[in-house]
């Protein structure tokens, strides 16, 4: 697989010195006890014997199939659409607003990218000088391993309900745009104070209730969330230029041109993107995923809130949430 060239940005090299020990790190997802290389492409449980096979040099602590899997088909196909190329920083730009992390609090430290997908933002978190761990609950990670490898990175794929790592592990933790895709959001933001050292900080950003345009979008997914992945994919391919290019031209018309906009807009939710690839991704994104929650700030803070976490900070895009664990620690 070719790759092309990622910016750097602020002078900040993804080159810090400690590697990541992920044996340390690995717990058995079922019983808690601590793993052991078994060979070279296996773990094994020191206590109730269970085995994860590590295919391709990325463990696996979940079953092959799962409700994430058109995740795994939309990032193997979309493999690098997404990484900040060519002195572009959309990326970045996106990981600062939805954390307010700064790349001088990751510089060194050790950082959980909660549904890494291809490895988006865990590229921006290494670039920054940290050292990422990053889980998907779908194939995604194994694209991440790929589009990272020269990184201070690791992937698994791991269920967030059920993660094979010890208490109080990692300096910060992050999830940009992923736990609303989950059987239960609240459940899944509280699973990952946990996994945070005492005095870290986690970040959570959620899709929104507070706009309704999605509406008639959340009836057509009643059936898209149901469609196979390529068949779903090879419809919105033809049907999302029509619809971008009969809302452009709308747009262009004087007067009655930008309220046919708008209802078009509304009644046929896409993505417009200037960029055609990304059009279709982030709207396959949408269509896609069987599980889609919208949240407010008022239930994310209650949720922090439950974990003991403090110093919260709403930062600026809707729904994204920061807090800190207590240095005498919670959970």
């Amino acid at each position: 697989m070719g790759t092309s060239p990622l910016c750097s940005t602020n002078g900040i090299g993804g080159d810090s010195s400690q590697p990541i020990d992920l044996l340390a790190l690995l717990r058995c997802p079922h019983c808690q006890a601590s793993l052991k290389n078994s060979t070279s492409t296996k773990y094994e449980c020191m206590t109730c014997r269970r085995t994860y096979e590590s295919p391709l040099g990325v463990p696996v602590f979940v079953e092959p199939e799962n409700y994430a899997d058109n995740f795994g088909f939309q990032w193997r196909l979309y493999y690098q659409t997404q990484l900040d190329h060519d002195n572009c920083n959309q990326s970045e730009t996106q990981f600062r607003m939805k954390t307010g992390f700064v790349p001088e609090e990751l510089h060194g430290k050790l950082v959980l990218d909660v549904g890494c997908g291809m490895g988006r933002f865990a590229e921006v978190a290494t670039r920054w000088g940290a050292r990422v761990v990053g889980v998907d609950l779908s194939a995604a990670a194994e694209v991440a391993a790929r589009n990272l490898a020269d990184r201070n990175f690791v992937a698994l794929q791991a269920d967030v309900f059920a993660m094979p790592f010890a208490p109080e592990s990692f300096d910060y933790i992050y999830s940009i745009g992923v736990l609303h895709h989950t059987p239960n959001c609240e459940a899944a933001v509280k699973a990952l104070p946990r996994y945070l050292k005492p005095g870290g900080s986690m970040a959570v950003w959620l899709y929104s209730a507070y706009n309704k345009w999605y509406r008639f979008s959340d009836i057509y997914r009643r059936f898209t969330s149901r469609m196979p992945a390529r068949v779903l994919h090879g419809c919105l391919s033809v049907g999302v230029p029509i619809i971008h290019s009969t809302d452009h031209m709308l747009r262009a018309l004087p007067g009655v041109g930008r309220p046919l906009s708008t209802i078009v807009r509304n009644v046929f939710p896409i993505n417009h993107s200037p960029d055609p690839k990304r059009r279709l991704l982030n709207t396959f994104d949408w269509y896609s995923p069987k599980y889609q929650s919208k949240h407010t700030y008022e239930e994310v803070f209650r949720w922090f809130e439950s974990c003991a976490l403090e110093d919260l900070h709403v930062l600026d895009v809707p729904v994204a949430v920061r807090g800190r664990k207590g240095l005498h620690g919670s959970n």
